[in-house]
């Protein structure tokens, strides 16, 4: 059978388009979501997926209409080619297994490495610039000095001869992770010095 799958981002945008190129190429049954690529749990895809089975196609307009980014397409191609079963991407062309196909996969997979790297590469860029103007103070803490969660994490490490209390009871006691604890008692042991 072969199967189809639109979606829009938001309830005011339109299907129809994706609809008729989906006709036009042969998909039987269309399946629908008025949802964000950003979000894998959508009601139509995993009625869809659900569905398909050896032997199947799926048609989708464009890669971004099924995945939010190269590397979730890979993943789905590579999911649906283990089940026998093709994916048609009408602006780019059938993956089906074959030895073609692959090569465009691999070919996608590493211009998905490569726009990982130059958007790693333009964020770093952006932080030191940002530095030397003096507007980047980097990630704002979650537990300051002031928290109450922390001080008792705090007052509790500093009576643990007394309270017979490890690290993990704490921890698991004030909802702080030892790597905070730690990190509070050092900030604190500095500032002392």
């Amino acid at each position: 059978m072969i199967y189809g799958y639109a979606r829009v981002s938001t309830q005011g945008q339109n299907l129809e388009s994706q609809l008729t190129e989906l006709k036009k190429a042969g998909a039987e049954e269309v399946y629908k979501d008025k949802a964000s690529g950003k979000n894998l749990n959508r009601d139509g895809l995993n009625d869809l997926l659900s569905q398909l089975t050896q032997g199947d196609t799926l048609i989708v307009t464009k890669m971004d209409r099924i995945a939010r980014n190269v590397r979730e397409g890979i993943d789905l191609i590579s999911q649906l080619n283990e089940k026998g079963i093709k994916l048609h991407v009408l602006n780019m062309g059938v993956f089906d297994g074959s030895p073609t196909s692959k090569l465009i996969t691999n070919i996608l997979l590493s211009v998905a490495d490569w726009e990982r790297e130059m958007l790693l590469e333009r964020q770093r860029a952006g932080i030191e610039e940002a530095k030397k103007r003096g507007a980047y103070k980097g990630r704002a803490k979650k537990y300051t000095s002031k928290n109450a969660s922390l001080v008792h994490a705090l007052e509790l490490y500093d009576n643990r001869e007394a309270n017979k209390m490890t690290m993990n009871k704490i921890a698991e006691v004030t909802q702080i992770s030892r790597a905070t604890l730690y990190r509070a008692i050092k900030e604190r042991e500095e500032t002392a010095n």
